[in-house]
């Protein structure tokens, strides 16, 4: 027979669920905040206002997007670390975080540790773009030259451990070439820059940079992906180009502060779920290049560990330093 004080526990514990239960089916009772530590203009900027307006819609109260860039997405993670864990402040992140782990130890937060995962969003592959004026038509021809003028070419990216920088540092070292990394505050200014001919090139998101490749701004070298994209289907893979087993995507996610009750966690992703299931959706992410991602909470807390894993290696292997 239960004691008294079992039986106060069991009480206490049914009470609280209940209360629990009944909170998070009045979430959101007021406006949700998004924090993006990226600059406006990229694809985690795009997607997550994209997403706030569906959430907003499916849950019938406000989500804004808190742009907060610098270090490498360190800042506004930051300070999405050290917002309360009611589900009013949301971490829209990608593999930069899985990456930043090992790249930077120094953060004052920890990805796994301090924040719970809600649900990814997508991925999309990289595009290797040149200025015009580069003397290289291929990415053969790119190595050949780089081969040739150690340290004469550069490549920007949007900051230490952003996919950008990871995607050239990969390729530098599996090309044996050496190349400079420009990190940018944001992937616009780096892009900007690509665009203008003040750097030579750079690893950019195929849903942010096709366009400019189909309008001769920038010439498109060589995607990331397994096989062709959808989007540039005339222009090769890094593997067919070249670097025989290249690989590199950008992928996104919705996480909050670690102690987000479970309850809302799960309507959040229930949410997202169904808007990147939705069949209009599916098609404008075909066209853009970039293919939604469906996972459970617990799955995708999965994902995101064994990409810090993965990246820990490639990052200590090729002995990649944050610059």
């Amino acid at each position: 027979m239960p004691t008294n004080a079992m039986r106060r526990l069991l009480i206490g514990a049914a009470v609280l669920a209940a209360a629990t239960a009944a909170w998070a089916q009045s979430y959101p009772s007021r406006p949700v905040k998004i924090i993006v530590p990226f600059a406006a203009g990229g694809p985690a900027d795009n997607y997550a206002r994209f997403m706030a307006q569906r959430l907003q819609e499916a849950l019938g109260q406000s989500f804004v997007v808190d742009d907060r860039p610098g270090a490498g997405s360190v800042i506004g993670t930051d300070v999405a670390a050290k917002a309360p864990p009611d589900g009013y402040t949301l971490l829209m992140m990608s593999n930069t975080h899985t990456v930043n782990e090992t790249l930077i130890p120094t953060k004052p937060f920890a990805l796994m540790r301090d924040f719970v995962a809600i649900a990814p969003i997508n991925y999309s592959d990289l595009v290797l773009v040149a200025h015009p004026s580069l003397p290289a038509a291929s990415l053969k021809d790119l190595i050949k030259l780089a081969a040739a003028t150690p340290g004469k070419l550069n490549y920007a990216s949007s900051g230490p451990g952003t996919p950008y920088h990871m995607a050239g540092e990969l390729f530098k070292s599996m090309a044996g070439v050496y190349l400079v990394h420009i990190p940018y505050r944001g992937s616009s200014g780096a892009r900007t820059d690509v665009i203008g001919g003040q750097v030579d090139l750079m690893f950019d998101a195929v849903t942010t940079m096709a366009e400019q490749a189909r309008a001769g701004k920038v010439r498109a070298l060589a995607t990331t992906g397994r096989a062709r994209s959808d989007v540039l289907p005339d222009v090769p893979t890094m593997a067919e180009a070249g670097v025989p087993g290249y690989e590199a995507t950008i992928w996104l996610g919705l996480m909050a502060p670690r102690g987000t009750p479970k309850a809302v966690v799960d309507k959040l992703n229930e949410a997202v779920s169904k808007i990147v299931n939705q069949p209009e959706v599916r098609q404008l992410w075909a066209k853009q290049g970039a293919v939604p991602m469906v996972m459970s909470p617990e799955a995708f807390d999965k994902y995101a560990r064994d990409d810090v894993a993965k990246w820990a290696n490639v990052i200590k292997t090729a002995g990649i330093k944050a610059d």
